[in-house]
C-alpha cells in the first residue's frame, strides 16, 4: 500500500485500483504488499508510532508495506489513523523520477520473507538515498554487518521496549567498515510522544563524519609522467604540467579533510571516451569503481552521464583558440583608411579646382611667350603639375608670373601638410592588430593556420560537433592527406608570438608559456575564440556513489569560503596583461604593400599600353 503524507489532503483510497508507475509496479509485485497472515504483538502502540514516525519526517511520503504480515483489520486500523493525521494514500502515475524522494518502506522483521525482501532490496539499490527505511525488528542481530547501508541511507530499526519503542539509525562509512549505530530518538506508549534525537535533521550534518573511510580520486594527467611525483606532494613544482590535475587535488584533499577520509589517489592518462562500447580512462576509473570521482572535465560528452555524476567545480579552466589578431593590412587596405571618404573627396575637389586655376594662369602667361620650362597653356600640363604637387615629386614645369607661383606654393604647403598627416597614420596602422575575427565563423574563413595541442582530448573532442563551422575547422585541423595540425606546448606558443596560427588547448599551460617568451607589446592583441561552446568543468563522480551528496556540499563550502579561490590565484595563471602599447620596431612584409605593389603593377600595366596607342597613333 502506498501511503502519502500530506496535511492537505484527508480522503482514504483503494490504491489497489490505482494505476503504478512502472518502476514502483515492480516493487509493488515483488514485496506482495498484502500477506493475510497473522502475527503477534502488532497492537495500537505499534500503529501510534508508525503514524508519529510518519509524522514526525516533516516529508511528504509514499509508505510502502513490504511483506507485512498482519491481520487486514490491524492494516485498516493504520491507513485510518494515517488519514486521520493528514495522512492520504495517492497515485505514482508520474513520469518525475523526484518522486522517489517521497518513499519510504515499512519492513517488520517477523513477518515470512524478511530475507529476500532484503536481498531484493539490495539488487535494486533501495537502501541508497532517496529512499528511506522504517524496519521493525526486536532482535537487531537479523541485520547482517554485509549489507550496503553507506553514508547516503537512511534506514531506521525501530525495536520494542516497554515503554514503547527506541529507535536506532544504521549505516556504514565504507564498505570494509563495520556497522554504526546512532539513537535516532525514542517512542513513549505511556504519553504516546515520539521523541527525536537526531543532533540535526539533515542527513548531511550526521554523516559528513565518515570515519576514516578510503576514498580514491582518479587524476588525468597528459603532460608529464612527473605529475605522479609532485601531485600527492603538493609541493608547487612544475607548475606547467598538469596545473588542472594538481588544483583539484589540493581541492578535494581539503574535502576530504573535512569529511575524515583517508585520500587515496591514482592516475589516469586520458580523460575517458567511449570506443567500441568500452570506456576508458579516468571515466572507466569511475564505471568500474577503482575510483570514487576524478579531475575536473568538461560537460562535452552526454554519454558520460549514463556512468556518472557531475558536481561542482574546483579548478576553473577553459579551452579555447588561442591566437594574435591579424595586423590590419592583412584585412584591409591601409592606404585608404587614414582619411574618410569625404577627405578623399575633398582632395580630388580641391585637386580639380588646382588644375582649373593653374590652367587659367597658364593661358594667361603664354600670351606673353613661353620657355622650355614654362606652362604652355594646355590643360595636360596643367593635369601633370598637380599631380606632382598631389604626389609630392615636382615637376620641371612651373608658373612664371608671381600669381601663379604664389598658387602654386598654397598648393604645395597644403598637400605637405595633408600628406604628413597620411604618413603618420600609416606608420600607425602598419602597426595595429585588426578586430577581424572574433567568433568562429570568422576564424574558419581566415587565413590563419588551425593547430591544437597534441594531447589526448583534442583527437576526440573536434569530432564531436556536426555544424557545418566546427566540421569545417576540424577539417583543416586533421585533413584527410597529410599530417594533422598538432603541435606540443612550446612549438604551438613560439608560433602563436610569430602570428596568423591559431592554437587550441587548455588555455592556462598556454598563458604560463606566453608569459616567459612574449614581449609586452606582444601580448596586446591576444584573443580567445571557445570552440566547445561548453559550460564551466566539473568534478565527475561514480554515478549512485554514497559520496556524492557528501561531496557536493564540502565543494560548494570550499568555494564559498574563499578556499579554491585562492588556490586557485596561487597555481594558476590568468591572460596576460597588455601593459601598454609599447613602440617597438615591425618590419614590413610585402603583404603589407599589396595594395601599393597591386597599383604599381596596374600602372606599369597602364602605361605600356599607352606606349603601344602612341606608337600606333603615330604611325597612322
Amino acid at each position: 500500500m502506498f501511503i502519502k503524507s500530506r496535511n492537505t489532503e484527508r480522503k482514504l483510497y483503494d490504491v489497489t485500483s490505482i494505476p503504478i508507475e512502472p518502476k514502483m509496479n515492480i516493487l509493488y509485485t515483488f514485496f506482495s504488499i498484502i500477506h493475510l497472515r497473522t502475527i503477534l504483538g502488532i497492537d495500537m502502540i505499534t500503529i501510534d508510532f508508525i503514524k508519529q514516525f510518519v509524522e514526525n519526517e516533516q516529508a511528504p511520503t509514499f509508505l510502502i508495506l513490504c511483506n507485512i504480515c498482519w491481520r487486514p483489520d490491524l492494516q485498516v486500523t493504520l491507513m485510518k489513523n494515517l488519514t486521520r493525521s493528514g495522512c492520504s494514500s495517492a497515485s505514482l502515475d508520474t513520469k518525475s523520477k523526484y518522486h522517489d524522494h517521497y518513499t519510504m518502506f515499512l519492513l517488520d522483521a517477523h513477518c515470512p520473507g524478511f530475507d529476500d525482501v532484503i536481498a531484493s532490496a539490495i539488487s535494486r539499490k533501495l537502501f541508497a538515498t532517496p529512499y528511506r527505511w522504517l524496519i521493525l525488528d526486536d532482535r537487531q542481530h537479523e541485520l547482517h554487518p554485509d549489507w550496503p547501508m553507506y553514508s547516503d541511507s537512511d534506514v531506521v530499526v525501530a525495536q520494542r521496549t516497554e515503554d514503547g519503542y527506541k529507535m536506532t539509525e544504521i549505516h556504514k562509512p565504507s564498505n570494509s567498515s563495520s556497522m554504526v549505530y546512532y539513537p535516532r530518538g525514542y517512542y513513549n506508549a505511556t504519553t504516546a510522544t515520539l521523541a527525536d534525537t537526531r543532533p540535526s535533521r539533515t542527513l548531511f550534518r550526521r554523516r559528513r563524519d565518515v570515519m576514516g573511510a578510503p576514498i580514491t580520486m582518479s587524476n588525468v594527467i597528459q603532460d608529464s609522467n612527473s605529475t605522479q611525483y609532485h601531485l600527492p606532494r603538493e609541493d608547487r613544482l612544475e607548475l606547467q604540467y598538469d596545473v588542472v590535475a594538481k588544483v583539484c587535488w589540493v581541492n578535494v584533499k581539503i574535502a576530504f579533510e573535512m569529511l575524515n577520509a583517508t585520500p587515496r589517489y591514482i592516475f589516469s592518462h586520458r580523460w575517458g571516451y567511449k570506443q567500441r562500447g568500452e570506456w576508458d580512462g579516468m571515466i572507466n576509473d569511475l564505471h568500474t569503481g577503482n575510483a570514487e570521482l576524478g579531475t575536473n572535465c568538461l560537460v562535452s560528452d552526454p554519454q558520460r552521464l549514463s556512468v556518472i555524476t557531475y558536481t561542482d567545480t574546483l579548478s576553473s579552466f577553459r579551452v579555447r583558440f588561442i591566437f594574435r589578431q591579424p595586423p590590419l593590412s592583412y584585412v584591409s587596405n591601409i592606404f585608404s583608411l587614414p582619411f574618410s571618404s569625404s577627405v578623399w573627396v575633398a582632395v580630388a575637389v580641391c585637386a580639380a579646382i588646382a588644375t582649373a586655376a593653374f590652367y587659367v594662369t597658364s593661358k594667361w602667361e603664354a600670351k606673353g611667350g613661353t620657355s622650355p620650362t614654362q606652362l604652355d597653356g594646355s590643360m595636360g600640363d596643367a593635369l601633370l603639375l598637380t599631380m606632382s604637387a598631389v604626389s609630392q615629386q615636382g615637376c620641371v614645369l612651373e608658373p612664371r608670373r608671381v600669381s601663379g607661383r604664389i598658387m602654386l606654393w598654397i598648393f604645395f604647403a597644403a598637400l605637405m601638410a595633408l600628406y604628413a598627416a597620411y604618413s603618420a597614420n600609416i606608420v600607425v596602422l602598419l602597426q595595429a592588430p585588426s578586430k577581424s575575427i572574433r567568433t568562429l565563423a570568422q576564424l574558419a574563413n581566415s587565413k590563419l593556420t588551425i593547430a591544437a595541442n597534441d594531447v589526448d582530448y583534442n583527437h576526440f573532442v573536434f569530432k564531436l560537433y556536426p555544424d557545418p563551422v566546427r566540421v569545417a575547422i576540424s577539417k583543416r585541423l586533421e585533413p584527410e592527406k597529410g599530417r594533422g595540425q598538432f603541435y606540443d606546448i612550446k612549438d604551438g606558443v613560439e608560433r602563436i608570438r610569430q602570428g596568423l596560427f591559431a592554437f587550441h588547448s587548455i588555455v592556462e599551460p598556454v598563458y604560463r608559456q606566453i608569459e616567459k617568451t612574449f614581449l609586452e607589446y606582444e601580448k596586446c592583441d591576444l584573443v580567445e575564440v571557445d570552440y566547445l561552446n561548453g559550460f564551466e568543468p566539473l568534478v565527475p563522480v561514480k554515478k549512485d556513489s554514497p559520496y556524492l551528496e557528501l561531496l557536493r556540499i564540502v565543494f560548494k563550502q570550499i568555494r564559498e569560503s574563499g578556499i579554491q579561490s585562492a588556490v586557485n590565484r596561487r597555481m594558476q595563471i590568468p591572460k596576460p596583461h597588455c601593459s601598454g602599447q609599447v613602440a617597438a620596431f615591425s618590419s614590413v612584409g610585402i603583404l603589407d604593400l599589396k595594395p601599393v605593389m597591386l597599383l604599381m603593377v596596374y600602372g606599369t600595366l597602364l602605361s605600356v599600353g599607352i606606349l603601344f596607342v602612341e606608337i600606333l597613333f603615330g604611325r597612322l
